[in-house]
């Protein structure tokens, strides 16, 4: 039987992970605060610690480090209710095994004290690098789960030397996500360097990248040191690494693996130390699939993929986002403009299929139109259309397209007095035509079997099938 300490000032977490952990068959022991946790430490020895971080006294992050001190590389799994990304990585950095967000699923939970409890008995040597913390150039806002999530995934990438892959839509914070893994890593003193790939012109991708000596080409007219050295000690940041070129492809590859630059023209390698992080919008898979992106660079850069929410699955980020923006647009003696709760409400509900940086840009608009005073709808633009997205962009789902438009058809229809009416029956004969005529298309005519599809009697389909003109003669 293994041991549990549970360290939290809420009763009700310290009874329900005591449930948890002796439904699993081990024995729970909790505290209060941490100070009387390390009191008992010694004494209680125990397998793994959950541990919150704040707690009256001294805070759980700052007791890390006293617990190692007593008891060696215990597994120590965080949690908190305050998640952000600082936490989380100083949470990583002082060795905790995980980083859980309250409310948390107890499943998780089970799942991390399992893993805990599987690494508890082997020899602690993998502990996470230890950095400077420095500050973060660009700010990552958001205290959703999608959030909490994502904060815990850049840690860890930046406690980690490997090769980083981000995966997000356009407009979403690839490159917030970047510059974070860096400042929070070990190369935080070294160079960021960022090169949007799809910004490259084709004939020079080769030439920017590794460099060339003087006379390589037309035009060369003198050495060039290109960006794969210059990143040298720090991170080299791929932007839309999907639209690098094959041949360009072949040449990093061998970068990657021998840590050595040949500028075109010359045959005297350079040696180059940098970490990648790559990131694309694209389905980088189905581009190795099809032949346009090599397997073994995919694998190369994709060592760790941390997957960027868009800002639809985020919403309830959408005021403190708001909130940061405005601040920006502030001023020097002039007060931040402020929403009203109907333009909050707004910003809520459209789908924003240009991630944060739509919401961001919506902002700077709605702030000169009103003019530092309160914001309210009107001030707003038009939010972006589904059909304005990247066509590699990951689409959204088709319920929320039509949730979305079926929202901005009620808005409209409500607005117009005259077209309230009926309004109802209107949204059906919107609606119900398509769905019918795919689903006997599907069913090759035969009326009973769609209506089975479609959980209607035989009888209703056909009536609705005149009703539209849709029945075959």
């Amino acid at each position: 039987m293994s041991k549990l300490l549970v360290v939290d000032d809420e009763q009700s977490i310290c009874w329900g992970l005591s449930r948890l952990g002796e439904s699993i068959g081990h024995e729970v022991v909790t505290a209060s605060s941490a100070e009387q946790a390390l009191d008992e430490v010694e004494e209680v020895r125990p397998d793994v610690i959950v541990l919150d971080v704040r707690l009256p006294g001294m805070d759980g992050l700052s007791a890390i480090e006293k617990f190692r001190e007593r008891v060696g590389q215990v597994p120590i799994i965080v949690i908190t209710a305050y998640g952000d990304l600082k936490t989380a990585v100083q949470a990583v950095r002082n060795g905790a095994f995980e980083y859980i967000v309250k409310p948390f699923d107890l499943d998780k939970v089970q799942h991390a004290l399992v893993r805990a409890l599987a690494s508890s008995h082997t020899a602690a040597n993998d502990q996470p690098q230890i950095a400077r913390v420095s500050a973060i150039a660009g700010t990552l806002v958001g205290r959703s789960a999608a959030m909490q999530e994502l904060f815990n995934h850049i840690a860890l990438a930046a406690a980690s030397n490997a090769s980083v892959l981000l995966c997000g839509e356009s407009g979403s914070g690839k490159e917030l996500a970047a510059r974070a893994i860096h400042q929070h890593g070990n190369r935080a003193d070294g160079p960021f360097v960022a090169v949007n790939v799809a910004s490259l012109s084709p004939s020079l991708a080769e030439s920017e990248l590794f460099g060339h000596v003087r006379g390589a080409f037309t035009g060369a007219d003198q050495d060039r040191v290109g960006l794969l050295v210059q990143a040298d000690g720090g991170t080299l940041f791929l932007d839309e690494v999907a639209d690098i070129p094959l041949p360009v492809q072949v040449k990093l590859l061998r970068v990657l693996d021998r840590a050595e630059v040949v500028p075109v023209g010359s045959g005297q390698p350079v040696k180059t130390n940098f970490r990648v992080v790559s990131a694309t919008h694209q389905d980088l898979l189905a581009k190795v699939k099809n032949g346009s992106f090599r397997h073994d660079l995919y694998f190369r850069l994709g060592a760790f993929r941390v997957d960027i929410p868009p800002l639809r699955e985020r919403h309830d980020d959408i005021a403190e986002l708001a909130e940061h923006f405005l601040r920006a647009t502030q001023g020097e003696g002039v007060s931040a403009p402020t929403l009203s709760d109907a333009s909050l409400s707004e910003l809520q509900r459209r789908p924003w299929y240009g991630n944060v940086r739509e919401l961001h840009n919506a902002l700077e608009h709605a702030a000169i139109v009103a003019r530092g005073g309160v914001i309210e709808p009107d001030h707003l633009p038009q939010p972006a259309d589904a059909s304005l997205l990247d066509a590699h962009d990951c689409e959204p789902p088709v319920e929320e397209s039509i949730l979305a438009l079926i929202d901005r058809w009620a808005v409209a229809k409500l607005g117009n007095a005259g077209e309230t009416e009926d309004l109802y029956e209107q949204l059906l004969r919107l609606v119900e035509p398509p769905l019918l005529k795919a689903a006997i298309e599907k069913h090759h005519g035969q009326c009973a079997s769609a209506a089975r599809g479609l959980g209607l009697h035989r009888t209703t389909l056909r009536k609705k099938l005149d009703q539209y003109d849709l029945s075959e003669d």
